[in-house]
């Protein structure tokens, strides 16, 4: 797992999971016709490519850090980024939106006002809502790599991957899904800067599959994406429990071990506002850093961690033979002795290396410019891919068979692990706190407030159901992580059932919808922005058809693939269980609510 610096972090504690009821209304209106959106996308692109753009003031001008250069390091004066202050946030939370009014000293005098400051109500005018639209996003591509990279920068897994993969087909598997990765990337890029826009902005995932399919669809990849959130909570726990017990020399109960990492968590995702969190997750993406490059340089100078290797993988290394290990082994092709289940289940590792595709909406929704999201892609996309390949590499030709996941707790030396265990321990507390917040308030605001009319996070009501939520989310997670203390196959799990369906699955039959809409656009239908009304010639089926048709190869390619990624899911979540079944029945290390240790 990677430690998590997610998008939505705002300075003023506030984050874009939690809007006025009004604007969630105006955003998710079943009546606004695809073609708005389309029209105010493209305006809102040109503005933004006259304000932002080559040729304009900020982009002539200089950032912080060049400034900081130019100005303290050579001397010679720079003109910063010219900024816009905003009138109004639309990131401000609660029902209504408020001004503040500063009372003068004359009206303080003359008793027309009181002494101290007061609010009132606005009223948010289609001038203000673009303007609010607009200062919501502050974030440069530079950042967008940032935010990508640091989500799922965490390469501990891969190693054990191309243990049940090979050199030869774990190299070419991690190239053909990063390489198909990127190309869906570019398939949410392309319909986001073609459906969003200052007037309607999208937010999240949701809102996409919202404008092409319609509510049905935002419903399944909200749920969806707040059980994948769920599930990363309740793999995190297992590690952290993992990582006490390797601390506590297995002298501590592992049942008790995964309970203690969810009580840490369960305290800390009190906390409502992300904000808080923010620095605690920066310092978290160097701490992991740190990690990675200290467990290369141990595994690179020790023996491979034989005890933890016989618990979680008797297959490989029988019990009995921890003292006396056969030679270490690494393969070019398949290994042998291995199944289709162990080979999925490696392959499922690299679904979970490229699954930033969760957050990408929500990345474009921050960029100032979201026609530049096409370079943090491609530069993320080939330093994560290089990152993991080497990685992997690395510790599988010093280990051989015998690496183990995560790999910083299969080193020798008791301090390294310790070290290892304990600041991703750190970052791993972080990362699940952050999944937890963004997935309840996900599920709350998309789901509860949709289908059962919850009140506000923010009001009164709202706050108490926060409350009792957080340790109902926890316990189910808590529940997950005993029941299966199995790093590998729940990983592969998570990467089969929920990150392959937005990274592989969703964005071609996205894609198919969107074109298929776009294209059955004929020359004679108009839209009139002044009503909201739009004039069509036909509708049903046979529209969607003509559409589908105005690039019949491409469109027929996206099915194919979206058929593919789609089977490709059913056999990842087929291998994971069978592969969780069988551990059941043969490791007494990895059975649910047992003492013994995954790590021995």
């Amino acid at each position: 797992m990677g430690a998590v610096n997610d998008p939505r972090l705002e300075n003023d504690g506030r984050d874009q999971t939690t809007y006025p009821t009004g604007m969630l209304q105006k955003l998710h209106d079943a009546s606004i016709p695809f073609e708005a959106y389309l029209h105010y996308a493209k305006i809102s692109r040109e503005e933004e490519h006259r304000l932002y753009g080559p040729g304009s003031n900020y982009e002539e001008s200089a950032g912080p850090a060049t400034r900081f250069v130019k100005e303290k390091i050579f001397r010679k004066p720079i003109a910063p980024h010219p900024v816009t202050l905003p009138r109004l946030s639309i990131s401000a939370q609660g029902e209504g939106t408020q001004e503040k009014v500063v009372t003068s000293d004359d009206e303080k005098k003359h008793g027309l006002q009181d002494s101290s400051d007061h609010f009132e109500p606005m009223v948010i005018t289609d001038e203000e809502w673009v303007r609010a639209s607009r200062a919501a996003r502050t974030a440069t591509w530079g950042a967008g790599f940032y935010l990508i990279t640091t989500d799922i920068l965490g390469p501990f897994s891969t190693g054990w991957a191309f243990s049940q993969l090979g050199f030869g087909p774990g190299i070419s598997l991690y190239t053909v899904f990063g390489a198909l990765s990127g190309y869906t990337g570019y398939q949410l890029w392309r319909i986001f800067v073609q459906m969003d826009s200052d007037r309607y902005p999208m937010k999240g995932y949701g809102d996409i599959a919202f404008r092409i399919y319609g509510q049905w669809a935002r419903h399944v990849a909200n749920v969806l994406q707040s059980f994948q959130f769920l599930l990363n909570v309740a793999l995190i726990i297992i590690t952290s429990g993992q990582s006490i017990s390797q601390m506590s020399n297995a002298n501590l109960c592992f049942v008790i071990c995964v309970l203690v990492s969810a009580l840490a968590g369960c305290l800390i995702g009190q906390i409502r506002t992300l904000a808080r969190f923010g620095w605690l997750a920066s310092l978290a993406v160097f701490m992991n850093l740190l990690v990675i490059f200290c467990s290369m340089g141990v595994i690179a100078h020790s023996e491979p961690n034989y005890k933890a290797v016989a618990a979680s993988y008797p297959a490989v290394l029988p019990p009995d033979q921890v003292d006396n290990p056969p030679a270490i082994f690494y393969y070019g092709n398949l290994p042998p002795g291995l199944t289709l289940v162990d080979n999925v289940n490696g392959l499922m590792q690299a679904v979970f290396s490229f699954g930033g595709a969760t957050l990408f909406c929500e990345l474009m929704a921050e960029l100032r410019r979201p026609m530049d999201f096409w370079k943090s892609l491609i530069c993320a996309e080939i330093l994560i891919y290089t990152a993991y390949v080497v990685y992997g590499c690395f510790c599988y030709g010093i280990q051989g068979q015998y690496v183990f996941n995560p790999s910083y707790q299969g080193v020798t030396p008791y301090g390294w692990q310790t070290f290892g265990n304990a600041f991703e321990l750190i970052t791993g507390i972080i990362a699940a706190c952050l999944y937890g917040n963004i997935g309840i308030k996900v599920l709350y605001n998309n789901v509860g407030r949709d289908i059962f009319r919850l009140p506000i996070l923010e009001s009164k009501k709202g706050k108490l159901l926060w409350v009792l939520f957080v340790p109902t989310y926890w316990i189910i997670a808590f529940v997950l992580a005993a029941s299966i203390p199995q790093i590998s196959n729940f990983s592969a799990f998570v990467g089969a059932a929920c990150i392959l369906q937005f990274t592989y699955t969703f964005p071609p039959i996205l894609m198919i919808g969107f074109k298929s809409q776009r294209d059955a656009i004929l020359p004679g239908e108009t839209f009139d922005p002044t009503t909201g009304s739009v004039q069509r010639q036909d509708s049903g089926m046979g529209r969607w058809m003509r559409g589908f048709k105005k690039e019949l190869a491409w469109n027929t390619f996206d099915l194919i693939f979206f058929l593919g990624a789609a089977t490709t899911a059913v056999l990842g979540i087929y291998a994971a269980i069978s592969a969780m079944h069988t551990n059941y029945s043969t490791n007494p290390n990895l059975t649910g609510w047992s003492c013994n240790s995954p790590t021995g």
